[in-house]
């Protein structure tokens, strides 16, 4: 008699689409072992020098309670990658990896100018990136595409010369643009002029906010104009307040939050996935779905995401298969591929036996 199923294999099982997934945040253990030595760059002296080692280093970061620690790897992360072979390398297997984990649409997001310390223009690193994606499972352009951080801690002037960046690869695989970094006291209205001309050229827009600041920054972020909010847990707060209003706004303009409920434990926006905001915001109407962030940093899958949702809060196989229409029908793909991904969903949920 064939064994059933485990939990996570259900999890595994389900459709997904990944909409919030840093590059530099998402490499495989022993792609970042390699680059390193290949590369001649050190590792701290906790991390070993082995793929164990480095993974347990990763775990313990995670798991520190501090977003300082947490953040410690990118300084690993970003050096490792500033060469074209290593972009093109960390972007193709950042695709297989989604796929194999059931996403059958991902869009992927980086800060291509940090590339620059490292001796690397940013053209090269857009360019590098886009190949990856060329060459992956999941087809540029049609289930899979970049887009473009800057770093909303840096002057304005930086924030444009990344709009510029991302305007100049638009149609060619780069479909939008983002304000990452240090939220609480930089407010992405500081960078309103980039935002315009993004906007201006075509590329949609989707800005972290409401992780590390409160409510009205997610509000601040859609007048702003953009379609998707990464993060945005903190709108809970305002949920039967006298801020509801808020939450009205958000619901009736049809904006959408690429939540990522692990690693808002790991920096401390969450005090664990049994008690995230995530159940509160979907039952109150709002538009979302759920992703990885770093794949690397919180040491997780998107199928591990989903069957810690399934284990640790109320929302079942169904919210999930909605959500990930949700995110189809908010990705920034053209509607061919997205209104397929839709149809492949309701498939594959259905062979599941999950109404989709």
């Amino acid at each position: 008699m064939p064994a059933s199923p485990t939990p996570h294999s259900r999890a595994r099982a389900l459709p997904k689409v990944l909409l919030h997934e840093h590059l530099d945040g998402g490499l495989r253990v022993p792609t970042l072992l390699a680059l390193l030595q290949q590369r001649g760059l050190p590792l701290p002296a906790a991390a070993g020098h082995s793929v164990d080692s480095l993974a347990a280093w990763f775990d313990a970061n995670a798991h520190a309670g501090s977003l300082v620690k947490y953040l410690e790897g990118f300084a690993l992360t970003v050096a490792a990658m500033a060469s074209p072979a290593a972009l093109e390398r960390v972007a193709f297997e950042a695709a297989e990896d989604a796929l194999a984990e059931g996403a059958l649409l991902a869009e992927f997001r980086i800060a291509p100018l940090l590339f620059e310390a490292h001796g690397m223009a940013g053209e090269a690193a857009v360019e590098a990136l886009l190949a990856g994606l060329a060459r992956s499972p999941l087809p540029l352009g049609q289930r899979s595409g970049l887009i473009v951080c800057a770093m909303r801690h840096l002057p304005p002037e930086e924030t444009e010369r990344a709009a510029a960046l991302a305007l100049r690869y638009a149609g060619q695989g780069v479909v939008g643009f983002d304000l990452a970094g240090p939220e609480l006291g930089f407010p992405a209205s500081d960078h309103a002029r980039a935002l315009q001309q993004v906007q201006a050229g075509g590329l949609a827009l989707t800005l972290h906010a409401g992780e590390a600041d409160a409510a009205p920054r997610v509000l601040e972020a859609a007048r702003l104009g953009a379609k998707r909010v990464g993060h945005g847990v903190r709108l809970a707060d305002a949920i039967g307040t006298p801020d509801q209003a808020l939450v009205d706004e958000a619901i009736a303009l049809g904006l959408h939050l690429e939540v990522c409920p692990t690693s808002n434990v790991h920096t401390g926006a969450a005090a664990s996935v049994a008690r995230h905001p995530i159940t509160q915001l979907w039952r109150a109407g709002v538009s979302l779905s759920y992703h990885t962030d770093n794949r690397l940093m919180s040491c997780l899958t998107q199928s591990d995401e989903a069957a810690a949702l399934l284990a640790q809060t109320p929302l079942t196989e169904a919210d999930l298969v909605q959500m990930a229409l949700q995110a189809a029908a908010h990705s920034f793909l053209p509607a061919a591929p997205r209104m397929a991904v839709a149809h492949e969903i309701r498939q594959k949920a259905a062979a599941l036996g999950v109404a989709g």
